[in-house]
């Protein structure tokens, strides 16, 4: 089993940055990628930036690209989004969860998930 943490959401001003960490215990050997969702209020939740466990590949939605960049801290076990340029429209609890398959981006591809942190933009 794979346990996975998330932490750093909070409230910030549009136009402002947060950085999430989502730190990763237990049987890691068997992610293949890691990758962050979110999901606003009365909305599906949807893909935001995966990642491959060594840090080489990512990928991201097109909503996020150019303000968000996922990475991954190979000595922690930890992955991490940065969040800049923030707009209201980025209000969403956030997940982070882990597959077993290659530049996985669908839900049903990921078999584990953190609670999630609460990310807040205000305008």
């Amino acid at each position: 089993q794979v346990q996975l943490v998330e932490s750093g959401g909070g409230l910030v001003q549009a136009g402002g940055s947060l950085r999430l960490s989502c730190a990763a215990s237990g049987r890691t050997f068997s992610i293949y990628t890691m990758g962050w969702f979110r999901q606003a209020p009365g909305k599906e939740r949807e893909f935001v930036a995966g990642i491959s466990w060594s840090g080489g590949s990512t990928n991201y939605a097109d909503s996020v690209k150019g303000r968000f960049t996922i990475s991954k801290d190979n000595s922690k076990d930890t992955v991490y989004l940065q969040m800049n340029s923030l707009k209201p429209e980025d209000t969403a609890v956030y997940y982070c969860a882990c597959s077993p398959f290659p530049r996985a981006r669908q839900q049903s591809d990921f078999s584990t998930w953190g609670p999630g942190t609460q990310v807040t933009v205000s305008s």
